[in-house]
């Protein structure tokens, strides 16, 4: 009991911050983004070098051929021509299991320039059993045109734990993932249309047609009637002046307005993994009726020894006599009235006595039913 009243605390709290959160209003900057000032994904492939025996083994080929290809840039040749012992004896001091095979991956922001740092994950995709201790070789990372955008390097820094002694083994975390932070420099810049273009369009985060309404209401009350327009329920397109100067400048005055955005959605979201339930303020219900109750079945069972009939000539046997239970709590049905809220479906919940586990069965019960008017999401 102790734990649904913790659990009841927790939402209230939820509420309290959502409802205290609704009644100010947020920065442009804080609900639209610059459709130009977009991230981009970059890749590329690399060796991770300087491992303690956790790298690939010679079965990987492409990790083979990525150290001799490497290595031949530099001017070391190890296979040429030589004996056949004297390959073998250099093919030997090659400790492949030293090094693994990576994918780095990075996100390029918008507005980067040469010269500056972002930070890049980097994945073994080998048998490489851990890649802790391990540094990144110089690494390319290109763009979906196909162009190098940025170049990595560095050592890893990774926080997952391989550990195996005496057939035990201890594993925390992800030891095949890494990352460098401000591990890669920036090559080349993305061109945007921020500078040539006659209006800079923002793009909404949530898709909500009050939201970009009022973001247009409140750019043409600060800067004039037609400067702002809205495209759709995600885009609004703003009239810029051409001088880069002021066009930073209005584009700073722009993301500092203060908008009422408009109420979300009603949702439901459910941690099916965690037993965590998030329960929005518009989520109302209509009328409905809830009863939770587990039917416990008790089975016990005493042995018993039967004497035998010694003038029949029997033997002693064992008899096992089961008594069976069968218990139903009772428990309330709650009826909901059209149109309850956040708080009464918290407390009805509870008054009928349900655990987090519980709560989700009925959410889902009820979006079955049709009486949830709310999106359940369930991840």
């Amino acid at each position: 009991m102790k734990q649904i009243f913790y659990y009841l605390q927790i939402i209230v709290v939820m509420i309290c911050l959502v409802c205290a959160g609704a009644a100010r209003a947020d920065r442009v900057k804080d609900l639209a983004s610059v459709a130009s000032q977009r991230n981009n994904q970059l890749i590329g492939y690399g060796l991770v070098v300087g491992l303690q025996g956790t790298g690939d083994d010679a079965s990987v080929p492409f990790t083979t051929q990525s150290m001799k290809a490497m290595l031949a840039q530099m001017g070391v040749r190890i296979d040429g021509p030589l004996t056949d012992f004297e390959q073998a004896l250099t093919a030997s001091r090659v400790e492949i299991k030293n090094s693994a095979a990576v994918l780095v991956t990075a996100e390029l922001p918008g507005f980067a320039k040469p010269g500056q740092r972002i930070d890049i994950n980097v994945s073994a995709i080998g048998k490489a059993s851990s890649l802790r201790g391990g540094s990144l070789v110089m690494t390319a990372l290109r763009g979906v045109d196909g162009e190098i955008y940025a170049i990595g390097q560095g050592a890893l820094t990774a926080t997952g734990i391989d550990a195996n002694a005496a057939g035990s083994k201890v594993q925390i975390g992800v030891p095949t993932s890494a990352r460098i932070p401000s591990g890669a420099i920036v090559e080349r810049v993305v061109d945007t249309p921020f500078e040539s273009a006659d209006n800079i369009v923002l793009n909404i985060r949530e898709n909500d047609f009050s939201t970009t309404t009022a973001i247009v209401q409140a750019i043409n009350k600060k800067f004039g009637d037609g400067v702002a327009q809205a495209l759709d329920g995600t885009s609004v397109s703003v009239r810029a002046p051409q001088n880069l100067n002021q066009r930073v400048a209005f584009m700073s005055s722009v993301e500092a307005l203060e908008v009422t955005p408009g109420d979300p959605p009603a949702r439901v979201v459910i941690n099916s993994r965690t037993g965590t339930v998030v329960i929005n303020r518009s989520v109302r219900v209509t009328a409905a009726a809830v009863s939770h109750g587990t039917i416990s079945v008790a089975i016990t069972a005493t042995n018993e020894v039967s004497q035998p009939n010694a003038l029949a000539g029997g033997q002693t046997a064992n008899v096992q006599n089961a008594d069976i239970k069968v218990a139903e709590p009772n428990k309330p049905m709650f009826l909901f009235q059209p149109g309850v809220e956040l708080r009464q479906i918290v407390d009805a919940v509870n008054q009928v006595g349900a655990t987090p586990s519980a709560l989700i069965a009925i959410l889902e019960a009820l979006k079955s039913s049709g009486s949830l008017r709310a999106e359940l999401i369930i991840i």
